[in-house]
């Protein structure tokens, strides 16, 4: 099985985004350790680059995931917009919407909007370096706005399906492989 790098985005003094006392770095975290210990009941191997509460760069997490030669890499967000309840729903980014990272995203936002997400579909941003920088494909997924009220009583509400999707999205990915 492949060796897939779940990181939790933010950490440490990097919040990330903030809503009514909930930090986006703690479901990153919650969610990121979920997946990957779904990912690991089905034998894949996984790379966490960060299992508490600590602050590493993108480019330091992009490095490690090269550096253990993963096969994916999988970086978990929330969203956010500049007001409470405008927007909703999952968004994933890829460095380029062609390839093995499109269908990756693809799988994880279809397996997504089964649990209950609106799919927003695939963006493609080359300025994040976790996208940019490695070596294997990425994708950055931004499951539902940390500041939109219905996003997050989906979060908490189904959080062991909303865990189980973004798996399940993962190993149709590397089970065709």
């Amino acid at each position: 099985m492949p060796l897939v790098v779940i990181d939790a985005g933010h950490g440490g003094s990097n919040f990330g985004a903030v809503y009514q006392g909930r930090q986006e770095k703690d479901d990153n975290l919650a969610m990121a350790l979920a997946v990957g210990r779904i990912l690991e009941q089905n034998g894949v191997n996984v790379y966490y680059t960060r299992t508490d509460d600590v602050y590493e760069s993108p480019v330091q997490k992009a490095m490690e995931g090269n550096a253990v030669g993963a096969d994916y890499f999988v970086s978990i967000h929330r969203n956010s917009s500049p007001y409470p309840n405008q927007y909703t729903g999952v968004e994933t980014l890829v460095y380029s919407l062609y390839g093995e990272a499109d269908r990756l995203a693809q799988n994880i936002n279809a397996e997504l909007e089964l649990a209950g997400f609106e799919d927003q579909g695939v963006g493609e941003r080359r300025d994040l370096a976790v996208l940019r920088q490695t070596e294997m494909p990425a994708v950055l997924v931004e499951v539902g706005f940390i500041n939109t009220d219905a996003d997050n009583r989906l979060w908490d509400q189904r959080f062991d399906e909303v865990a189980a999707a973004i798996a399940k999205g993962i190993l149709e990915t590397v089970r065709t492989v």
